[in-house]
């Protein structure tokens, strides 16, 4: 258990970018696969860590619209890994009080696994613990363009009225706190086109620890150093010297 002596150092949501699958098993002298199938073991351990944490919203970069350029052989085992992974996981969700919901354009790529995706959201919609979203096929620009198609077809079209409400609420995400902290595993240092818009002022965490070996004490670091920081929003403390 966290020995955190207040809900308050806890970010209400949490953003991960699980990076480095394939690196951890191509380390280990084995093929890429392996590392996703590890990944997938560590998404259940830190799911479950989060609910302990207190953490109320967890959302998951798992696939994004550039991963479709990887090898065939890959993509196919990942999305049958996907499609496994989400019939499998139903029970164990709804037993955690855990309500799943996929972002990212469902278009004819994810066909093959739209039927577990919408199965996956039905089954769980009613949990209250925890909100898990997996970002699958996913873009943070091609979020922000479909944002504005979805204003334009409710025929919005007066400028006046665009605004930031107005857009987030047109998101894949819409009406959901902007997350608090986002953690990139793997050693890279970008954003890699994820969440844009949602994470203007999100405080960044990255480590070189591959997703694969990013258990729960890690986890636990990361939360400890987001405690330690003072977010602002672009203002000035009130007693600050001007």
């Amino acid at each position: 258990m966290s020995n955190f002596s207040s809900l308050e150092t806890i970010p209400e949501h949490v953003a991960i970018i699980m990076d480095g699958n394939g690196r951890w098993a191509q380390k280990k002298g084995l093929p890429r696969v392996f590392g996703h199938k590890e990944g997938v073991r560590r998404v259940r351990e830190i799911v479950q860590a989060s609910i302990k944490f207190g953490i109320k919203i967890l959302t998951l970069y798992s696939f994004s619209t550039e991963n479709w350029g990887r090898p065939p052989k890959e993509i196919d085992f990942l999305l049958t890994l996907f499609k496994r992974t989400f019939e499998g996981e139903i029970e164990d969700l709804k037993k955690q009080g855990i309500r799943a919901k996929v972002i990212g354009r469902r278009d004819e790529k994810i066909k093959p696994i739209l039927k577990e995706i919408e199965l996956l959201e039905n089954e769980t919609k009613k949990g209250k613990i925890l909100d898990l979203n997996i970002a699958l096929n996913y873009g943070g620009r091609k979020e922000i363009i479909d944002s504005f198609k979805n204003i334009l077809k409710k025929g919005i079209c007066d400028l006046s009225l665009i605004n930031e409400k107005v857009v987030n609420d047109n998101l894949y995400l819409s009406n959901v706190r902007d997350p608090d902290m986002l953690i990139r595993t793997g050693g890279e240092m970008r954003l890699s086109n994820f969440l844009l818009w949602e994470m203007a002022y999100t405080e960044l965490y990255f480590t070189k620890v591959l997703w694969p070996d990013f258990k729960k004490e890690e986890f636990e670091k990361a939360l400890k150093n987001f405690a330690k920081r003072e977010r602002k929003f672009g203002r000035v403390k009130t007693n600050a010297k001007i």
